[in-house]
């Protein structure tokens, strides 16, 4: 079954996908090798789990079709390679307008599968571009697009849902969607603001 979604608003979804896939991609690029055993503003979390994790939210895009990721290095071989492809199979959605189209039920309710990527592993990208950044050294600048229209996503969600994003396992087993809200002046910028809603400290560093 399909929505109503338009090819135009699905062009504009695949196309700020692809940015931010882009943008995530220079990063992993950028990691040195010793890099990917260090520590990230993701407690729990090393510089190779975050793209771990990355890889993993792209295989959930696939579930409603009954497809998993197609065969690649493992992350831990060659972590360039396990992104291109997961991203690959994403965008082999986008391209098709029947997969693309497609309703699916999701934590949010029923989306369209590109609704779907654009609201899930797309945010993503900019947010743990930056856990990537600040743990390698590299520039933690999000595209000031992202920090837009991610502060105002934040902003209009319930405060139900709000709580339950921060109630570890409300999601599955070892899911936290966010950490606890991180304290931050009244002169922070819209990033730090945007970052400490999710529970990352904006001046984290290793």
């Amino acid at each position: 079954m399909t929505s109503e979604i338009t090819a135009e608003r699905v062009a504009e979804i695949a196309a700020r996908y692809r940015r931010r896939a882009d943008a995530f991609e220079r990063k992993v690029v950028a990691v040195r090798p010793g890099q990917w055993d260090g520590p990230t503003p993701c407690a729990k979390w090393t510089v190779l789990d975050v793209l771990r994790h990355i890889i993993d939210m792209h295989a959930v895009m696939l579930r409603p079709f009954d497809r998993g990721l197609s065969p690649a290095p493992p992350a831990a071989e060659d972590p360039v390679a396990a992104y291109r492809a997961a991203r690959a199979d994403v965008e082999a959605i986008l391209a098709d307008p029947a997969l693309a189209g497609r309703l699916c039920d999701t934590p949010a309710g029923r989306l369209t599968a590109a609704e779907h990527i654009d609201q899930v592993v797309s945010a993503d990208l900019p947010l743990h571009g930056w856990d990537l950044a600040v743990a390698t050294s590299q520039d933690a600048t999000i595209d000031p697009e992202d920090v837009e229209q991610g502060w105002a996503a934040m902003r209009a969600l319930p405060a139900d849902l709000v709580a339950k994003f921060r109630e570890p396992g409300a999601f599955g087993s070892g899911v936290e969607v966010f950490g606890p809200e991180v304290p931050v002046g009244d002169d922070a910028s819209t990033q730090d603001r945007l970052l400490a809603f999710i529970g990352r400290d904006p001046h984290w560093h290793p």
